[in-house]
């Protein structure tokens, strides 16, 4: 029997990987603070979010979180399309450290062995402040009516 995590880390044929957020649950269970560091309600962390967004998450996720065409299906070099962030993608079901996780360290670094991905961590570019700050700018476009379904998909 799989447990929670582990449907929404395998989907699909072939129990292909679509979602790699690959963090340990009693690791997102202990990260001291961390739903409040991606406050949405914070306007100056919102405001601050949707600028670095824009300098460093747009040019793949698109400007309005839309993600790349297809973003379901592998490219030829078998690497998946960057997935949207609004409402119509994955994001939201995960919780904030892992998306913190996946943003800082890149999603390599959170997946099985062997997983292509284009994801590169920010890690080394960005503060975890404007790490955080993003995920915040990310959970502000998402309409209200996603806060009890997330809140059940995540735990938080």
């Amino acid at each position: 029997m799989m447990t929670v995590m582990q449907r929404m880390i395998w989907s699909g044929r072939g129990r292909t990987p679509r979602v790699v957020a690959l963090v340990i649950t009693s690791m997102i269970l202990a990260w001291p603070g961390a739903a409040s560091q991606a406050d949405h309600e914070d306007p100056k962390k919102v405001a601050r979010g949707a600028d670095v967004y824009v300098q460093h998450c747009a040019s793949c996720h698109g400007a309005r979180l839309e993600g790349q065409p297809n973003w379901r299906t592998r490219k030829p070099d078998g690497r998946l399309p960057a997935p949207p962030h609004d409402d119509t993608g994955h994001t939201w079901h995960h919780p904030d450290p892992v998306l913190f996780a996946i943003t800082r360290d890149g999603t390599a670094a959170h997946a099985p062995a062997g997983y292509l991905t284009d994801m590169p961590g920010f890690g080394d570019l960005l503060s975890d402040t404007e790490i955080w700050s993003v995920l915040a700018f990310i959970k502000s476009r998402w309409p209200k009516h996603m806060n009890a379904p997330r809140r059940a998909a995540t735990r938080e």
